[in-house]
């Protein structure tokens, strides 16, 4: 079993010559604005506030570095990787001209974050899958980019229905082999199937 013992903010960035430097395999975290990526990145990492949080869609313009210190139960010594919150995507009453920055920026970090070995792209279990989810997936898919999906907010439909509504969902966003996940930050449910994910892509 992964735990992240520690948890670091190390920075934030918008271009490839002030990302961290790092040896570290990496993870990102997509979805569009609001749809919870710094609040599944704080319960992970059990820090209250690391990521920072928003009633506010949009809040997060920039690419946010975190360091993470990790163990596992066959191994004495401890691991490090790194998360990577992205840009909300999808925000209506942001500019065009904003929204093409945002989509340059992590597009950039795609190309040039060699470290990079995942994106996990958050989805609303409670809605259809959405254009713009599609479009992220088939992106990630042409760059041949590894990803899973996490449905958050599990706990908003009835439990018997979750497997039903995740082998719906996982049909309208096109995933092949590709897993999915619900997870509900309300009940603090899900995440050690996440986490075992991340485990196996550390080797």
């Amino acid at each position: 079993m992964l735990r992240f013992v520690q948890a670091f903010f190390v920075k934030s960035a918008v271009e490839p010559a002030d990302y961290p430097a790092s040896a570290y395999p990496e993870f990102a975290f997509a979805g569009r604005s609001n749809v919870g990526k710094s609040t599944l990145i704080n319960l992970l990492t059990s820090r209250h506030g690391l990521a920072k949080t928003s009633g506010h869609p949009g809040k997060t313009r920039l690419l946010n570095f975190f360091l993470i210190r990790y163990k596992t139960d066959d191994s004495e010594a401890p691991g490090f990787l790194q998360l990577t919150d992205l840009p909300g995507y999808g925000f209506a009453e942001v500019s065009q001209n904003e929204q093409e920055k945002w989509r340059k920026m992590v597009n950039k970090y795609f190309e040039q974050r060699t470290q990079l070995r995942s994106i996990i792209v958050l989805v609303d279990i409670r809605h259809s899958a959405d254009r713009k989810d599609i479009q992220m997936l088939e992106m990630l898919r042409l760059r041949n980019v590894d990803h899973c999906v996490v449905a958050t907010k599990s706990d908003k439909i009835p439990k018997t229905k979750i497997a039903k509504t995740i082998q719906n969902l996982g049909k309208e966003l096109g995933l092949k082999h590709e897993p999915i996940f619900a997870v509900s930050a309300l009940n603090n449910t899900g995440f050690e199937a996440l986490l075992d994910w991340i485990h196996s892509k550390l080797n």
